[in-house]
């Protein structure tokens, strides 16, 4: 998946790399080729850390020429950086020193010194008056986040970034935090705010920093299949025109959302095969695997038998081309685990749907909670007859 336009920020594209190297599912090739360029976007930035812990970890094979090559490029522009610092500080104004710190801090960032990039952010933060630059330094602090995965760290940035915008700052970067916000729910299988978020982005998305646009399709798509209904499925993603512009060039997702829509259920589960090896290699998605295989099976399973009071168990084995032991094994588990509401004759092989009443179950859950209230307003009584 290739950005349109916007560079995607080089520690993250080097994130994705890493996430393969270790992969089970990358063949030995493949890794060669990716553990030359991981070895190459290193050493080009002087990332000793990152080196350091590659070689521990047995990713890479130490080489101490390389290493003190870099470690004296940092040294020596270290006393570059502090030197601008100390001169501006001396003979310009705040906003040079300002500048000639942010210029440090992004120094650290390039060279994946976290500790001291969040340390030297802190000290530009400290110099930073507008609003809208203190959400920029908010910005670095999260891609910094993104690329370890601190998920810690990011909720606080998060948090960080809706104070400031209290304080005021431009759409633009409420946009772009927005994105930000869905990328860390949707890795913390928060889907449902991760689709939200990411549909109140499509028209306004600029944050190809983070990731591509045909990407930030990917994502939106896919979260929104397993957690909007039939309706709002269809007017926010299936005709959609930013989703259509780019959703073909990303392999087997047009199939994959038209043919759910449509109830082509054969075309369905072909395309939901191919989306998988997508999902396997996506460092943000891979962690929840199987939960989103499991959820995208309960809304299509759910759909199909939306339709029936009872069906046949060889009726929907062929309709979603698999076999009926197949069928009965897989709705036998949604079942017992209270994800689908049928039941299973298994002389008669039918399917017989049961749909919760919602008036019902609203009225007992009102009865629970009144019966609940009662009982402590008695003891209270109690309490203040004694």
């Amino acid at each position: 998946m290739d950005a349109e336009e916007g560079t995607q920020q080089p520690q993250l594209v080097l994130a994705h790399k890493l996430f393969l190297l270790t992969h089970a599912d990358v063949n030995d090739l493949d890794k060669v080729r990716l553990r030359e360029e991981v070895l190459e976007s290193v050493v080009s930035n002087d990332m000793v850390p990152l080196y350091e812990t590659l070689v521990a970890n047995g990713v890479l094979t130490v080489d101490q020429n390389v290493l003190d090559a870099m470690r004296a490029k940092i040294a020596d522009e270290l006393k570059k950086l502090d030197e601008k610092i100390a001169d501006a500080e001396e003979n310009l104004g705040e906003s040079e020193v300002r500048e000639a710190h942010l210029a440090k801090s992004l120094f650290y960032i390039r060279i994946g010194d976290k500790e001291k990039a969040l340390e030297q952010l802190k000290v530009t933060e400290g110099k930073t008056v507008a609003v809208g630059q203190k959400m920029d330094l908010v910005f670095y602090t999260l891609q910094m986040g993104f690329f370890d995965l601190d998920f810690d760290l990011i909720s606080k940035s998060i948090d960080k970034a809706k104070k400031l915008f209290e304080e005021g700052g431009d759409w633009e970067r409420k946009n772009r935090l927005k994105v930000y916000e869905g990328l860390f729910c949707m890795s913390t299988r928060n889907f449902k705010k991760a689709a939200d978020l990411f549909l109140d982005s499509i028209s306004t998305f600029t944050t190809y920093e983070i990731f591509p646009y045909d990407t930030f399709i990917f994502y939106t798509v896919l979260t929104s299949i397993i957690t909007l209904d039939r309706v709002s499925l269809k007017q926010k993603v299936v005709d959609a025109p930013e989703i259509l512009t780019v959703i073909g060039k990303i392999p087997y997702l047009s199939e994959f959302m038209n043919s759910l829509y449509e109830c082509q259920y054969k075309s369905f589960f072909s395309a939901f095969a191919g989306l998988t090896e997508h999902i396997k290699l996506d460092r943000y998605l891979q962690p929840h695997f199987r939960y989103f295989m499991r959820e995208v099976r309960i809304v299509v399973y759910s759909q199909f038998l939306e339709s029936y009071k009872s069906v046949t168990i060889e009726a929907m084995a062929k309709a979603f081309g698999v076999s009926e032991d197949f069928i009965d094994l897989e709705l036998s588990r949604f079942i017992a685990a209270g994800k689908l509401h049928c039941k299973i004759d298994k002389v008669a092989g039918v399917l017989e749907t049961n749909r919760p009443d919602a008036k019902n179950a609203l009225y007992q859950a009102t009865i629970k909670q009144g019966d609940f209230l009662l009982n402590r307003i008695q003891k209270l009584s109690r309490v203040i007859d004694l």
